[in-house]
């Protein structure tokens, strides 16, 4: 595997616009972002072992510019499956939503799946993308998983690492994989230990409610992590749900094929009866820095004040502001060349305004000019006239 690169460009614009949201909800921390109109019922992206909140942003920045709300969150230190499903539930109260969208990868798909399987009210549609069903293989695969929890960190990472596969890749792939390798190093070892415990722990989910028709399946065709066989046992379990398959992809496409995974999740939310608000895009945050403000800036906040599409989410921590309506607004790439344009025409007028300054300046200065040559013609007239008359009578007399 070759070394971790630096940020990519469009990771650190969008760390320098949305921001981060940090909030503790019992004993757990929360780590997530928030982005689109908080009408819209959301999309919420779960990672797996080795990823984070941050590793769907490609998917914030591409769906919220359309008009759906996309929140995008860490797995928090949970040690077994019913502590998520309790944990997960808080989450949802304290960020007040109630029906959700859930988009799951490898172990996020898992977890979104047994949340579905025990809170059937709340969920109303699935994308799965490389998940499993059951963990008994991983367990088996892991004769030490009994002491995951005393395990120092630099095992851990290696372990979680070796499931990266490694060797030569095309371009954008090798990105993902350096992309998602930098995270694994933000993690701690509590974090690293209870998604392990989370993924060894014997646990298989059961059928679900939801009808197969708000299920997607998506799947790269190339390779990946999970193996073969769990992902088909996943297809037979749901055999009406809609297919997605990539060609290629790697374990992270929705980092090295982001506008094939955002088609596909449009596809699904459009599919499922969400409907977009994109008269309802929001600004970008101004002096945004992609993290959450001090707490005393949160309680000088009042409740009140809160915008009315916020979805009443008490711990919102961006300054938000409704665009008049954007529908000519397809990408990130189209608002910055809007905003270079408006900066192009600000140095125009600029210049103009110079321009203007200067005739008005030459004007005043021709004017005096012309004021003076005239106040001092009947001077020169005389002198001339004077002059011209010596001479002739000096003429006369010589």
């Amino acid at each position: 595997m070759k070394g971790v690169s630096l940020a990519p460009g469009d990771y650190i614009h969008f760390k320098s616009q949305v921001p981060l949201h940090k909030i503790p909800i019992g004993t757990k921390q929360w780590r997530y972002y928030d982005f689109g109109p908080k009408v819209v019922s959301p999309l919420i992206c779960l990672p797996g072992i080795a990823g984070t909140a941050d590793i769907y942003y490609k998917q914030i920045m591409s769906l919220s510019m359309k008009g759906y709300r996309v929140i995008s969150v860490d797995i928090p230190q949970v040690w077994n499956h019913q502590e998520w499903i309790q944990s997960f539930e808080k989450f949802l109260d304290v960020i007040n939503v109630h029906h959700i969208h859930l988009y799951g990868t490898s172990l996020g798909g898992f977890l979104a799946q047994l949340f579905a399987q025990h809170r059937p009210r709340r969920v109303k549609s699935l994308i799965l993308s490389n998940a499993f069903l059951e963990t008994r293989s991983f367990a088996a695969a892991m004769p030490w998983a009994p002491i995951v929890g005393w395990s120092p960190s630099f095992l851990l990472k290696r372990y979680v690492l070796t499931g990266i596969r490694d060797g030569p890749h095309e371009p954008f792939i090798a990105d993902s994989v350096d992309f998602v390798v930098s995270q694994v190093e933000t993690l701690s070892r509590d974090d690293l230990a209870s998604r392990l415990t989370l993924t060894v722990d014997t646990a298989t989910v059961e059928p679900l409610l939801l009808s197969d028709s708000f299920i997607t399946i998506m799947d790269t065709n190339d390779y990946s992590a999970i193996p073969q066989q769990l992902k088909d046992q996943l297809s037979e379990r749901y055999p009406g749900a809609r297919r997605a398959y990539l060609k290629t992809g790697g374990d992270f496409p929705f980092l090295s094929r982001p506008d094939e995974v955002n088609l596909h999740l449009q596809l699904h939310l459009r599919q499922v009866g969400v409907e977009a608000r994109p008269d309802l895009v929001q600004s970008i945050p101004k002096g945004g820095t992609g993290g959450s403000p001090s707490k005393e800036s949160e309680k000088k906040k009042d409740p009140d004040d809160q915008p009315k599409d916020n979805g009443g989410n008490p711990e919102s921590t961006s300054e938000e502001s409704q665009l008049p309506p954007s529908s000519e607004i397809h990408s990130l790439d189209d608002q910055l060349l809007s905003d270079a344009r408006i900066c192009s025409m600000g140095h125009e007028d600029a210049i103009i305004l110079m321009q203007s300054q200067y005739t008005v300046v030459n004007r005043i200065l021709q004017s005096a000019c012309e004021l003076f040559i005239f106040s001092l013609l009947p001077i020169y007239v005389e002198s001339s006239y004077v002059t011209s008359n010596n001479v002739w009578k000096f003429s006369q007399l010589m």
